[in-house]
């Protein structure tokens, strides 16, 4: 399936990096002349920039806020960083992190470096004239939930992520957080919002467990191996990792997965393949994650029904941005309309009370 491996392209215009400064940090700090250095960008993704630098033979990932974003916290290229220099030696799929600069002078905000994963990177749909098989989608659904399922299993202790998050009282943060973003980046009145609030206040369960939860999981955050598709080999994008409520965790994951029989709307911005023959449902992938697990998943229309709520926030805030005239991405004119999606479909599961 190679035309599926992302390729970076031509840095977009604006979010150019100063290659001459860029190439005296690598020097002092790879101990090489950088003087061949070259740098494109991923293409995609919506919120860290992320670019290919090649130094002479090598190349290196590197991963920075997105310029005029006024979110420190879920920028927190040193977080990031931390992350991923104690996970990668209990948790390989997650990169190899080499070196962080919190120097903003040098690139005009802190970033860090990494090690490339090169695999493939599934999107909406699969590229055209691919293999993806009803085998294959069925077996990759499966690989998806499990590897959820088998990151919460680790011990955060023993990996030294201890302090990262607070588990007490994740859950009511959550909520009443992503409440307030809302608020603040909010460019159209929607008078369902406020019933959508009430509700998932008032629907709160109450929540013991913790876990090191990603908080982004879904298929265009994996990188799978090009010979055996359901084979996960990578898991990208880190930057909201934190200690919280599993089932938070898996509840991303449902509100970017889309079944076959959901509305047309939701049809229009599905992210990923999951309506492709042989894919697990959204209460097949519960199941499969129970069983996994050993959870207790009676809860998920309040989890699935807030994901879809602070996916919906995380996508209005990119468009705020865009709004704003603090990025000039012209993929972002269109979020005000999905982030009215996800919330009508955050409303609809708490109505229903369906997955």
């Amino acid at each position: 399936m190679p035309g599926s491996i992302d390729r970076p392209q031509t840095v977009r215009a604006g979010e150019e990096l100063d290659l001459a400064s860029l190439a005296s940090f690598l020097q002092r700090h790879l101990g090489e002349s950088a003087g061949t250095l070259s740098v494109e960008q991923f293409p995609s993704g919506h919120s860290n920039l992320t670019y290919l630098i090649r130094v002479r033979a090598r190349e290196l990932v590197l991963r920075r806020p997105p310029f005029g974003s006024p979110v420190k916290t879920a920028h927190d290229m040193g977080r990031e960083y931390r992350v991923l220099s104690k996970l990668h030696s209990v948790y390989p799929l997650a990169p190899e992190a080499l070196l962080y600069c919190d120097d903003a002078s040098v690139l005009g905000a802190p970033f860090y470096l990494m090690e490339p994963i090169r695999g493939v990177i599934l999107r909406r749909d699969p590229p055209p004239g691919s293999a993806f098989t009803p085998d294959i989608a069925r077996r990759l659904s499966e690989s998806f939930i499990d590897n959820l399922a088998a990151l919460h299993a680790l011990d955060y202790e023993a990996v030294g992520l201890g302090d990262l998050g607070k588990p007490q009282g994740y859950l009511q943060r959550q909520v009443h957080g992503w409440i307030e973003r809302y608020h603040g980046a909010k460019t159209d009145d929607a008078m369902e919002v406020d019933q959508l609030c009430e509700w998932m206040k008032a629907h709160m369960p109450a929540t013991s467990a913790s876990a090191l939860i990603h908080n982004d999981y879904k298929y265009d955050n994996l990188v799978l191996d090009p010979a055996n598709l359901p084979r996960i080999i990578g898991v990208l994008d880190w930057e909201m990792a934190t200690i919280g409520d599993p089932l938070s965790d898996l509840g991303t994951a449902l509100a970017y997965w889309v079944d076959p029989q959901d509305s047309e709307e939701l049809q229009a911005i599905r992210w990923c393949p999951s309506t492709h023959a042989g894919s697990l449902s959204r209460a097949q992938l519960i199941e499969r994650y129970a069983s996994a697990s050993g959870r207790n998943v009676s809860d998920m229309v309040f989890y699935l029904t807030f994901a879809r709520f602070k996916v919906a926030v995380i996508v209005q805030q990119i468009y705020f941005r865009y709004r704003q005239g603090l990025t000039h991405d012209a993929r972002f004119a269109a979020l005000g309309e999905v982030a009215r999606i996800l919330l009508r479909a955050a409303g609809h599961s708490a109505e229903t009370n369906a997955i």
